[in-house]
């Protein structure tokens, strides 16, 4: 089963064929990352215009590279939410054309849903039930996954998120678009003892996370002393960027243990940090018999490789989105509680 990918969502154009979701025959990404760069942060208007310049030929080469034909696929997969309502619109209008063009069947898929499975696209896969952590510039939510189409959302962001806690913190201290990894490179010779930043404690909401505290408290620092250089501005990121690893590892293996779930997959943008990364897998390995989950970096930031994979189970249970789909960028994902 081939399943073409469509995904616009935010700031990457991104088509992808999957075989039986798990097979990638191509996967391309034409990244917005230089046209945002001066404005220090995406400017939805820019990346819906730059959508529809780049959608299409993007789409033609993921087809070219698969070796498939659009009237050959077994169905075409479209994010329609979350997201930037403009840049989703790009997508969803384009796969319902293709749709109808080649008479190829039609899923809509949820965002998260994607980066909940990109997981999929690796060698070795988890068995359901896993605990899921999506983190990115717009979300960072917590869910178990209990079965393809089947998700528990047990906690989420209440303010910024945690990519969005990265980009606006680097933008505090002149670096370089996106925020992530410049900080990510410079913590990498810094002390993460050296700054002690504050860690939010969310009332009612023991799984929920908040990081807008934590980049007020940069901004006064930088008010007060002003941006470091040198050693101390390692110091700085390292330290940063600690207490926003810190906060996600800690609801993790805190639903980890709640939940008796052994099985641990990390998703999205800001799952391809280093630190992130590190500091999930040696807590996971004091556990007995947890196994952590690492897409390779390339599916954890935006692609649609991932929304192939939602798509193909998807149509397998016989879902089918027609001419009335419409773009939903507050599509929410699955029941709520533990």
């Amino acid at each position: 089963m081939r399943v073409l990918g469509i995904e616009t969502s935010c700031d990457e154009t991104a088509a992808a064929v999957v075989e039986d979701g798990r097979r990638v025959l191509s996967d391309v990404v034409s990244t917005q990352i230089e046209i945002h760069r001066r404005w220090g942060g995406v400017v939805p208007e820019l990346a819906s215009r730059n959508h529809v310049v780049q959608v299409m030929p993007v789409v033609d080469e993921a087809l070219r590279v698969a070796g498939v034909a659009g009237p050959d696929l077994d169905g075409i997969a479209v994010t329609s939410g979350p997201g930037l309502v403009g840049a989703l619109l790009v997508g969803v209008q384009v796969a319902k054309a293709l749709s109808l063009a080649w008479g190829v069947p039609l899923a809509r898929v949820n965002h998260l849903e994607g980066h909940l499975l990109a997981t999929f696209l690796s060698e070795e896969a988890p068995a359901f039930p896993y605990l899921g952590l999506v983190v990115s510039g717009g979300h960072t939510s917590l869910y178990v996954a209990e079965d393809f189409g089947r998700y528990r959302l047990l906690g989420q962001t209440r303010d910024d998120a945690a990519g969005e806690a990265f980009d606006k913190g680097a933008k505090l201290l002149g670096l370089p678009y996106p925020g992530g990894v410049a900080i990510d490179r410079l913590a990498r010779g810094g002390n993460s003892q050296a700054v002690k930043f504050p860690r939010a404690v969310v009332k009612g909401g023991p799984l929920a996370f908040s990081f807008s505290g934590l980049k007020t408290a940069l901004l006064h620092r930088v008010r007060s002393h002003g941006v470091p250089v040198g050693q101390e501005l390692a110091d700085l990121c390292a330290s940063y960027q600690e207490a926003i690893v810190g906060a996600l590892s800690a609801k993790l293996f805190r639903a980890a243990r709640e939940l008796q779930l052994d099985r641990v997959v990390l998703s999205g943008g800001v799952a391809a940090n280093g630190r992130l990364r590190e500091v999930v897998t040696g807590r996971a390995a004091e556990y007995e018999g947890m196994r952590v989950f690492l897409p390779p970096p390339r599916h954890c930031t935006d692609n649609a490789a991932m929304i192939a994979v939602a798509g193909t189970r998807a149509l397998q249970r016989g879902e089918r989105a027609g001419p009335a789909l419409e773009a939903d960028p507050a599509w929410r994902l699955g029941s709520v509680g533990c």
